[in-house]
């Protein structure tokens, strides 16, 4: 898991797909954190993308480094409405104060679980990891 992590925040950008009733839908995400043992995300409840993750958790993210090698990860998004996981991530997040306030009723953080995540490269055999 920390190396996923340390692969993400090393992108800066990734990108998260999930499913809208038939059609799928993917968009750039930025925020990712380690926080008690597990690896967040953080959107908004008010955007498209809570809705979808909500009615069908299952999501993918996948990003790819400046040296051509790439990450998918499968996992099932799961909501973590605690004070302290929404606190931490704009802890690590601060330039997110200007739209997200761990109270305000909108910021929304997931925990990825059951997480299927394989490294590939066009250099060397794909390589999977569980967490």
């Amino acid at each position: 898991m920390e190396e996923v992590y340390r692969f993400l925040k090393q992108c800066g950008t990734y990108y998260l797909a999930t499913q809208d009733g038939e059609q799928p839908r993917v968009r750039p995400f930025g925020t990712i954190n380690l926080f008690e043992g597990k690896l967040y995300l953080q959107t908004g409840r008010v955007k498209d993308v809570s809705r979808q993750m909500l009615a069908n958790p299952k999501i993918e993210i996948c990003a790819m480094d400046a040296a051509g090698n790439w990450l998918r990860v499968a996992a099932t998004a799961v909501e973590d409405d605690r004070v302290e996981a929404r606190r931490d991530m704009l802890a690590h997040y601060p330039e997110l104060k200007r739209m997200y306030a761990e109270d305000d009723g909108n910021t929304q953080v997931f925990y990825l679980k059951d997480a299927v995540a394989t490294f590939s490269s066009f250099t060397a055999p794909a390589r999977t990891v569980r967490f």
